[in-house]
């Protein structure tokens, strides 16, 4: 009888952690999904953040972005709106990247209310910058990049063409400012090569040349603001 009393009680401790090792494995898988689900939300976050992120232009991507950008954006008239009047530019095909990056920037609506910040009767006037913070921002949210030059197209710095000034960085290549822009008031050869041209002045250039005449204080900048009260496309 004792023998048959033990034998009872053994078989009831195997039955009883036969039901607690399934119960541990059981916890266990529930564990394992449980991080599982975690991760991939993690993942999910992740990624939703990066989306999230703003596309900015760089000196590593710009030229890749310019070059796919000129194939579906193919506007080339622009209209310079001052309080002088205004100025319609025609932008040359043959210089893409800086008419496409000319388009892109009046796309954001950079130049809106930036200033001719530099100004020189019967030489040049030079727009697209100022010190107000909101275009300082735009900037920053635009991105950091610089242009290479283009300046084997055939194009001469006549009067009334357009053409990109180099960064004030150090910058033995002359690499050019995409946000800022001048129009020549003469024939001013002596540039050639150094700076891309990338359009004329179709219409207005009468008013570039009363902007010359603005005073100005010792380093050529207008004593009273000269707004770019926008740049529009025409076409």
């Amino acid at each position: 009888m004792r023998f048959i009393w033990l034998t009872a009680c053994f078989l009831l401790f195997l039955n009883c952690e036969d039901k607690q090792s399934q119960q541990n494995k059981t916890t266990t898988e529930i564990d394992s999904s449980t991080v599982k689900v975690d991760d991939q939300l993690d993942t999910k976050s992740e990624e939703m953040d990066n989306k999230d992120q703003p596309f900015l232009l760089t000196k590593d991507n710009a030229m890749e972005f310019f070059l796919q950008y000129d194939k579906k954006h193919k506007e080339n008239k622009v209209r310079i709106v001052t309080d002088f009047g205004n100025i319609d530019i025609l932008l040359f095909n043959e210089t893409k990247f800086h008419r496409s990056n000319f388009i892109y920037l009046t796309k954001k609506g950079y130049f809106d209310n930036t200033q001719f910040y530099r100004v020189i009767d019967n030489y040049i006037v030079q727009g697209g910058s100022t010190d107000d913070r909101e275009v300082m921002r735009r900037r920053r949210f635009i991105g950091k990049y610089l242009l290479p030059t283009d300046t084997k197209r055939g194009f001469r710095h006549d009067r009334g063409v357009i053409s990109m000034p180099s960064s004030n960085i150090d910058n033995p290549y002359k690499l050019a400012s995409p946000y800022e822009f001048f129009i020549t008031l003469r024939d001013v050869y002596e540039l050639d090569g150094d700076y891309t041209i990338f359009g004329k002045v179709i219409r207005g250039i009468e008013v570039a040349d009363k902007i010359a005449q603005v005073d100005t204080d010792d380093a050529d900048w207008p004593l009273q603001n000269v707004y770019i009260r926008r740049v529009e496309i025409l076409d």
